[in-house]
């Protein structure tokens, strides 16, 4: 965060929650950092009973973690503010004749504009970690790139579908997924939940990091490395 000047000193920061493991460390490690924290959880009614669960989930933690303070900000007394979005992306993505996975995207990055606005934070926070990293850049190599297209994701760059000069931030490019988890599980003690489409490989991201399960950890932050330098 530092090394990319994410945010300065005070800042408010717009931090999304999923309730999977990437995002909860996010928000963690954001909160230990001393940024005032607002969370944006979407539910789009995908997965049945399970998006329901994760939308509960995240509301028991915005409760729950400022408990493992031993002082508590003012702005946190009643809790992590947290505000939930109800989507209709199957129909968003017929009338607008998209994969459910781009409406997805369109849905929350023009509500995250929107949210952040109106609360006045300096920037928007996503989980994007070194397996993401490297999954874009295969991915944009399968489809056939030049040089933009190998630089994967930036550490900061603009909100793609919202006019608002918002940034997006993604603090935790530098790390990988199983670290993450090993963060949550073993030196902060915190839960998380796991979203079972990740395993469904219908979806193009989900084919290509089943690929990459195959591929070693050196393997992987090769690649997300390659985006980086680029």
């Amino acid at each position: 965060m530092a090394d990319n000047g994410l945010l300065s000193d005070g800042d408010k920061v717009l931090v999304c929650v999923s309730g999977g493991a990437d995002s909860i460390a996010l928000l963690d490690v954001l909160l230990r950092a001393g940024y005032e924290c607002v969370i944006a959880h979407c539910n789009f009614h995908l997965r049945g009973e399970e998006s329901n669960r994760d939308e509960t989930f995240v509301r028991d933690a915005a409760e729950t973690l400022p408990r493992r303070w031993k002082t508590v900000p003012a702005w946190a007394k009643n809790g992590i503010p947290l505000f939930v979005k109800h989507f209709d992306t199957v129909d968003y993505a017929k009338s607008h004749k998209q994969s459910i996975e781009l409406a997805a995207r369109e849905l929350r990055y023009q509500w995250f504009g929107d949210l952040a606005k109106q609360t006045g934070c300096k920037a928007i926070a996503v989980a994007h970690h070194q397996n993401d990293q490297a999954e874009t850049v295969l991915m944009n190599i399968r489809r056939g790139c030049g040089l933009k297209g190998l630089q994967g994701m930036a550490p900061i760059s603009k909100n793609p579908y919202s006019e608002i000069p918002i940034p997006i931030i993604r603090p935790l490019l530098c790390t990988t997924h199983d670290y993450i988890c090993h963060y949550l599980r073993d030196i902060r003690g915190i839960e998380w939940v796991e979203d079972s489409t990740n395993s469904d490989t219908n979806y193009k991201r989900n084919a290509v990091r089943a690929e990459l399960r195959s591929w070693t950890k050196a393997e992987i932050e090769h690649l997300a490395t390659l985006g980086e330098r680029i």
